[in-house]
């Protein structure tokens, strides 16, 4: 059996290289600079871990990895879009971005502003062409997708998000501000990897997503974590900028040491739901998974 870090390695690798299928250069085109863009903000870096979820829920229920790579690569394009529009100068005005200058630092904020729109549109272009996949599948794949980046989903969080800074949440608002930021888009990647297995059961997809939401808080709890102790150069983007910006965090709020506790208990739920799922590596991969939440340094 390969340990966690084997297989997340090897899906990086097969999740690269159907971005780099999907997102091809074009050489000569006279928008050549907006594709080059596109490619800077989604190839050759991150951990790809939306896409590992795609590919490990898709093999839980006996799907075969390959059925899944389209859609791990349009979830990982969905997710390139809102770093690079966070990234803004209207929004978070960051110029380091997984160790290098942020796409709008590079290409200049106009075109930064086209390549994320640009990657949110392929995204669903891609998952619509997912050649292993039934027209139903990835219709299905597109109205996931579509609404865990847009207003219900990643889009209103960063809304909330904006709207927020320097304001005390409450718990439930700052937990639907996370849900909708980044748990909806790691919910729609679990999700994907049951449509690709064509698995119907509604029940089994809903445990997927309520393991993507509770998977995405612990996350984005040890994300805030780590954004104060963290170096620029294990972090990969510039560490302290929610604290200066009066950003609404679980540490903020709760302190360090109750806001691990909180990302603890996600974790231990996301595990709860994955109890009635098929044995075998890819639930011990999962289960694995939410441990490396808590402990990961980048």
């Amino acid at each position: 059996m390969r340990t966690l870090a084997e297989t997340l390695r090897a899906d990086a690798d097969a999740v690269e290289k159907a971005l780099e299928e999907w997102l091809p250069a074009r050489p000569g085109d006279p928008a050549g600079v907006l594709c080059e863009a596109m490619r800077y903000a989604s190839l050759g870096g991150g951990k790809r871990l939306r896409g590992h979820l795609v590919l490990t829920f898709c093999a839980l229920y006996g799907g075969e990895r390959r059925s899944a790579l389209p859609y791990a690569a349009a979830v990982e394009m969905m997710h390139a879009f809102s770093l690079v529009h966070d990234d803004l100068p209207s929004m978070d005005n960051d110029l380091l971005r997984r160790g290098k200058p942020s796409c709008h630092a590079k290409f200049g904020e106009a075109a930064a502003l086209l390549a994320g729109d640009a990657l949110a549109l392929r995204a669903l272009y891609t998952a619509s062409c997912n050649p292993f996949c039934g027209e139903t599948q990835n219709l299905s794949a597109v109205k996931l997708l579509s609404a865990a980046a847009g207003d219900v989903g990643m889009c209103g969080g960063q809304q909330i998000d904006l709207q927020s800074e320097g304001k005390t949440l409450s718990l439930p608002e700052l937990t639907e501000l996370v849900d909708r930021k980044t748990g909806a888009l790691f919910a729609a990647a679990c999700e994907l990897g049951l449509l690709a297995a064509n698995v119907t059961d509604d029940a089994a997809r809903k445990r997927a997503r309520g393991f993507g939401e509770a998977f995405g808080l612990a996350f984005q709890i040890a994300d805030d974590l780590l954004d104060l102790h963290a170096t620029a150069e294990t972090l990969g983007k510039t560490p302290g900028k929610d604290a200066k910006s009066g950003k609404a965090t679980f540490p903020a709020l709760l302190g360090e040491e109750a806001a691990a506790r909180e990302a603890e208990a996600c974790c231990r739920r996301a595990c709860e739901l994955l109890e009635s799922a098929p044995d075998g590596d890819e639930k011990a991969d999962l289960r694995a998974l939410c441990a490396y939440a808590l402990t990961r340094k980048m």
